[in-house]
């Protein structure tokens, strides 16, 4: 980058709108000026950076005329109304939401993955759903080496992926529970506090959920493929932070767990922690606040031919969200 870019952020207050702001003092990037943006009710806000305070301002159909780059945390309805009026205004728009992904004139893009299809950006980039990002980052070095069939995946997933608000329930509910107070489920249609839940996003008529679909969808586009087979069950967990996956793979060839294991020690993005006889495997509480999909407990499936299990975990706000983001940038 050869020039110092004006960054407009959208959902500036919330959990990866601040991720955004973090990111950006703690790495050298050609930032001229951050352009901070929230709802109504943010207005007014100051967010430090940098020995400023920047002021949270509301949008408009003017707010991207002075911006080179915006990135978008502020959901669906907010990046469907203003990404066009962004682009419009010759700002290049990266989003975090679901709107744009499937679209098929907006890239859908991990980095370390397919970077190369940027190239076909006409003004608007989708970020992936944060478990497709840290499953394709894990995968694409394998799938790259002996190919994909299929795909079993198991999520379990911190309730930061539901906002401030998911985060903020799990704190009032491990409160309610050890005060004896009656539990008040208002963003999980059931108590998440020490509960497992196997539902995020709505059911749909085959009765998997959004999220689910998401994750075979993405899949699909990221790898350009339709012949790989993705089924997913995602569960949202008592953890703050960091997404974790169980994942089943079939190879179209042989690999055995040591080919893969040197395989993903050279892979961009990814750090293998593995070392089961010495409890070493990645947890949420490792990989909190850092920049990698780690891997773990990678091993051969006896039950098929060329089978591999693997435990994926990273942070779902960082790298899950506004790092992923910031790297497309």
């Amino acid at each position: 980058m050869s020039k110092e870019y004006t960054v407009a952020i959208v959902g500036a207050t919330g959990a990866v709108g601040r991720e955004f702001i973090k990111i950006f003092e703690e790495k050298s990037l050609p930032i001229k000026k951050l352009l901070l943006f929230a709802s109504e009710k943010s207005f007014g806000t100051t967010i430090p950076f940098k020995n400023q305070e920047l002021q949270v301002e509301t949008l408009n159909d003017t707010s991207f005329i002075n911006a080179d780059i915006s990135l978008f945390s502020a959901g669906g309805a907010i990046s469907k109304k203003y990404a066009p009026i962004a682009k419009n205004s010759s700002c290049l728009v990266i989003d975090n939401s679901s709107t744009w992904r499937m679209d098929k004139s907006c890239p859908l893009i991990i980095p370390e993955v397919n970077a190369s299809a940027l190239k076909k950006h006409s003004g608007i980039i989708a970020n992936p759903n944060c478990s497709t990002i840290q499953l394709l980052t894990a995968l694409a070095p394998i799938h790259n080496a002996v190919g994909l069939k299929r795909i079993v995946v198991s999520t379990y997933q911190s309730v930061s992926g539901s906002g401030q608000k998911g985060i903020d329930e799990l704190e009032s509910q491990v409160f309610q529970l050890f005060n004896n107070q009656e539990l008040e489920p208002q963003v999980y249609p059931h108590p998440i506090a020490f509960n497992c839940i196997p539902h995020i996003d709505t059911f749909l008529d085959d009765e998997y959920t959004k999220e689910e679909h998401k994750m075979a969808d993405e899949t699909a586009k990221i790898f350009e493929s339709k012949e790989i087979k993705v089924t997913a069950t995602c569960v949202r967990v008592p953890v703050f932070y960091g997404h974790s996956i169980s994942v089943n793979i079939e190879t179209c060839e042989k690999i055995t767990a040591k080919n893969a294991r040197a395989i993903l020690t050279q892979a961009p993005g990814v750090s293998v922690f593995d070392n089961p006889k010495n409890n070493i495997y990645p947890t949420p509480i490792d990989v909190a606040s850092t920049d990698l999909v780690y891997v773990g407990r990678i091993r051969e499936d006896s039950t098929i031919n060329n089978g591999l299990n693997l435990w994926v975990a990273s942070d779902n706000i960082r790298k899950g969200a506004a790092l992923n983001a910031i790297q497309i940038m």
